[in-house]
């Protein structure tokens, strides 16, 4: 197959869409949009986001040295965008948005209530890069919706109506292609 050569970009799509909940010194919580996260260890199990210095959550996250990592579902694209392009230096995304703040258990930021799982964060460390700065966060507990686990406790997130960011996109996630290893298991 015939390929381009492009110059060197961020063309790894597609990727978690998360809402980020901070708390300020002084108590004013706010959320921004994630698109550049994910898992960087199991065991402390550990995430990151990378995040503009100039963006108003930077400091917030960096003062309290906690976070919380939202997953929102399709009902919350509309929020899940506002909250990428509207500063909370000019509103309040939480009211304006009617969503609801929970009380985490192991960090000062809230949660978001609305969302299916959360992902209580302490800050260990910021790799500065170049136009974004790599914040990395232990996860301390995940908070996951009762509605979400079937009748023996395990979780059903395929269930969840998750979005994802592809490429300047909003996509609900697909069908399933298989679970892993299922490439080498034995036929029955």
């Amino acid at each position: 197959m015939a390929k381009q050569t492009w110059k060197a970009g961020t063309m790894l799509y597609p990727v978690p869409a998360v809402m980020v909940s901070c708390k300020g010194k002084d108590d004013t919580n706010n959320i921004i949009t994630i698109a550049w996260t994910g898992i960087i260890c199991t065991d402390p199990a550990m995430l990151y986001i990378s995040v503009r210095p100039e963006r108003y959550s930077y400091d917030m996250i960096k003062d309290t040295e906690d976070f919380v990592v939202n997953i929102p579902t399709r009902e919350l694209a509309f929020a899940v965008d506002f909250c990428g392009v509207r500063s909370g230096r000019d509103i309040d995304k939480f009211q304006h948005l009617k969503l609801t703040p929970a009380q985490s258990s192991k960090v000062s930021s809230p949660y978001i209530a609305e969302c299916p799982v959360s992902l209580e964060c302490k800050l260990r460390d910021i790799i500065k890069l170049g136009t974004h700065d790599m914040f990395l966060g232990e996860i301390m507990c995940v908070n996951v919706e009762d509605s979400l686990l079937d009748s023996t406790g395990k979780l059903q997130l395929n269930s969840a109506d998750l979005i994802c960011y592809n490429h300047g996109e909003y996509r609900t996630l697909g069908d399933s292609l298989g679970h892993f290893g299922y490439s080498v298991r034995k036929k029955k």
